[in-house]
């Protein structure tokens, strides 16, 4: 019930900023990626994932994790993949081996802080703002990348 609540207030927060600031001077595919990202922030909630850092990036690594939670026992690295369209190819088809290592890379930064590793996964999230962009469409690719 809170995470409805929490998720209606910031999408009217986003209507009204939308009305009464400035314009984002992002270019569409970045607003399209920062939806994205937020969007799946609360789909992963209503999994039941514990979400613990957003956008987390490494002073020793080139890359960013754009969400990390914990999904029971397992803590989950998470690329997310906002699309308008499923014309071209799967969002998830963007996260290639070069994408993967370099995940897996930062990842093992963020692990550096606990005493001992736990269990580790990289999953991926695509988004798609097809018909409604009011209501995404969201396909969730979990251990895409079994390194740990």
């Amino acid at each position: 019930m809170l995470a409805r609540v929490t998720y209606a207030t910031v999408r009217m927060l986003d209507w009204l900023a939308e009305r009464m600031l400035a314009a984002d001077p992002r270019p569409p595919h970045q607003r399209i990626g920062g939806r994205g990202e937020e969007d799946a922030y609360f789909y992963l909630r209503k999994l039941g994932y514990v979400m613990v850092a957003r956008n987390f990036r490494s002073p020793r690594r080139r890359g960013e994790i754009d969400l990390i939670g914990w999904d029971k026992d397992v803590l989950c690295f998470i690329e997310v993949k906002a699309r308008t369209t499923h014309d071209v190819k799967p969002a998830e088809a963007a996260v290639d081996l070069h994408k993967k290592r370099e995940l897996a890379a930062v990842a093992r930064e963020y692990l550096r802080q606990f005493p001992t590793t736990p269990q580790w996964r990289l999953d991926v999230v695509s988004v798609y703002y097809l018909a409604k962009p009011s209501q995404p469409q969201f396909e969730l690719f979990k251990n895409s990348c079994p390194m740990s």
